[in-house]
Order: structure tokens, then sequence, then C-alpha cells
């Protein structure tokens, strides 16, 4: 890639993220999609997706080893190190160490045209610090930000959780406080899709921030009784993602509805229509309101999207721009309450 200055349009507005002594931007861009999730996306539209999120002020990027087996980290390097120097936050993950293996071999992870590494769990103290060094190695940088322990917990891992865990807690996390004492990172937390690790993460540790998937959404809202408030407590800053659920929230509740990577349920279906008519009455497209809802609670320091083209990076951006009505955030919560009344019924 070719060496360039990109203008940046207007700033995001930031918030601190914790006690890090970072701010984020209120929309950052997550990598999977530049990885690969799902289909294989070509060097020029990876770095015409991240052009477009520099272009539109985003200064927040998250990425993961997992995404592509290593290609995201590859080409958000790439592309950050060609701003000679601009300021912006980075993320990255640690949980899963890759390993070479022959092309016939490459497990399907979900991820088109992956790199040829095979991907293995490790949240042991050695893991982390080997993982730490491969991603400085692939990202082409001298500073990571933030480390997230990358899916820990049952949704992940199934029965196999106990033992993942157990190493995390074990001996990860000293490696993960080593690296923020020693100010090789500014600090570290969960990327997680679940609730209840975190709460038991954090009754361990410090965590900075958690990247939050899927459970602080418009229709989702898992996170709040019991996380919203500890975080709030800890000093803990949530980054909220996976904000369209999937796609249901994007999409609306059509038959082809994806939520939580699945094939939405009926319920699902029934809560997101609620939805969707409560924004068609405002004149509120559903996925702009998607995208606002997380950011209106004063934990939440940021939101996530990821996008693998500029033409998706400058839509949402756009939706990000709209005005969402009070009384529409009314209406959105009583259409989830009397879904639950029914339910009880």
């Amino acid at each position: 890639m070719a060496e360039r200055d990109i203008p940046a349009t207007a700033g995001l507005s930031r918030r601190e993220l914790g006690g890090t002594g970072l701010s984020v931007t209120e929309i950052g861009f997550g990598t999977a999609g530049i990885g690969g999730l799902y289909q294989a996306v070509p060097e020029r539209a990876a770095e015409a997706a991240l052009a477009a999120a520099w272009e539109r002020g985003i200064r927040h990027f998250d990425t993961a080893p997992y995404y592509g087996h290593g290609r995201a980290e590859r080409r958000l390097g790439d592309f950050l190190r060609a701003q000679r120097g601009a300021a912006y936050v980075l993320s990255t993950k640690v949980g899963r160490l890759l390993r070479p293996v022959p092309e016939g071999q490459v497990p399907d992870c979900g991820f088109g045209d992956p790199l040829p590494f095979a991907v293995d769990y490790d949240y042991t103290y050695d893991g982390i610090m080997r993982s730490v060094e491969a991603s400085f190695a692939r990202l082409g940088l001298n500073r990571i930000d933030i480390l997230y322990a990358h899916d820990i917990g049952a949704y992940t891992h199934g029965a196999a959780n106990a033992a993942h865990q157990a190493a995390l807690l074990g001996s990860g996390l000293k490696a993960l406080e080593r690296l923020r004492d020693e100010k090789v990172i500014k600090g570290f937390g969960l990327g997680v899709n679940e609730v209840e690790v975190c709460l038991e993460v954090m009754a361990r540790t410090r965590l900075d921030c958690i990247l939050l998937a899927g459970r602080y959404t418009l229709l989702d809202r898992s996170a709040v009784p019991t996380l919203l408030a500890r975080a709030a407590e800890a000093g803990t800053a949530i980054i909220a993602g996976g904000v369209f659920n999937s796609g249901i929230l994007a999409t609306g509740a059509g038959a082809a509805a994806q939520f939580n990577y699945a094939a939405a349920p009926p319920e699902i279906l029934g809560k997101a229509a609620r939805l969707q008519a409560v924004a068609a009455r405002h004149g509120v497209p559903l996925i702009a309101a998607a995208l606002a809802f997380p950011l209106r609670h004063p934990s939440v320091a940021g939101v996530l999207f990821g996008a693998a083209d500029p033409a998706t990076v400058r839509h949402n951006m756009d939706l990000y721009g709209q005005i969402i009505p009070g009384q529409a955030w009314e209406d959105f919560d009583a259409a989830l309450a009397a879904g639950a009344l029914a339910a009880d019924g």
C-alpha cells in the first residue's frame, strides 16, 4: 500500500475509555469484515473500506488474530502505518494462537480465503504473551492500546469453557496485568458475547473495558439488569459491538432475518417487528436507531460496526448522523415491554 495522508471530515465526538487515559470516537471500525467474514474480500476493497472510515472521522479500530487467520491484522496494520503518526486507538485480542498448516488443512472458521493457519485456543500466561508478540509482528506497528481476552465463555466453548476459564483466571490475567503495569498496553478487558463471564472475571481483576457483542442493543437488553451497573461501579467502559444483532436490526424482521448468527426464532422476529413498527411511525430507519441506542448509556464509550466496502461505511455513518426523536426511544422501550407482558400472560 502506498503511503499517503487521508483527510478527515469533521471529527466525531469522543468518550473516555475507562481509566486508560484514552478517548475513543463514538463510532469505531471492526475488522472481521475486511478479514473475509463469510466471503473473501479483495485487498483494494478492504483498503477502501478503511479509507472511508478514516475519511468520516473514525479513529477507533478493533481487530483480532482470528479474523481471516491474521489477514485483518495485516490489512489494518498496513493502513494505520500509512497514516504517518496520526492519532488513533487500536485494540486487538488474545486467546487464540495461529499455527501454520498446509493449504488443505486450513479449518473453516467462517472466513473466505483465510491465511494458511489453524487456530488454537490458549488463555494461559505464555499463550497471551506469545499472542501479543505475534500481533505486533502482523500489525507492523509499535503499539497496541487495548487487549481483549477473546471469546472466553460458554457461548463459544460450551463444556470446554471450564478449562479455558481456569487458564485465564489462573495465569492469563497475570500476563494482561503485567502488560498493563509495564505500559506495553494502556488497558485490557474481554471481547465476548455473554454477560455472565464478564461478571465472573470482574470479580477477579480490574477490567478497563469490555467489548460486548450483541447483549446491549435496541433488541437485546441482556446487559441491563447486572452488567451495566457493575461496569459503572467499577469504572469499566463498555464498547458495544454486534449492535445489529447479526443482521435483524439492519434488515428488519423478514423471513431471512438473522439473530446471533442463525435464523431468528419467532420470539425475536416478533420483537423486531414491533421495533420496526415504532421506527416506521417516527420516520426513522430501524438501523439508525440500532446504531444510536447504546450510546445513550453513560457506561458506553463507543459503538463498533464492521464493513467490507466503502459504501457500507458511508451509509452507516450517514445513519449515525440522524436525529432520533426522544419519544421514539420511549416507544421502543414500550414495544419491548408490551411483548414481555404478552409472553408472561
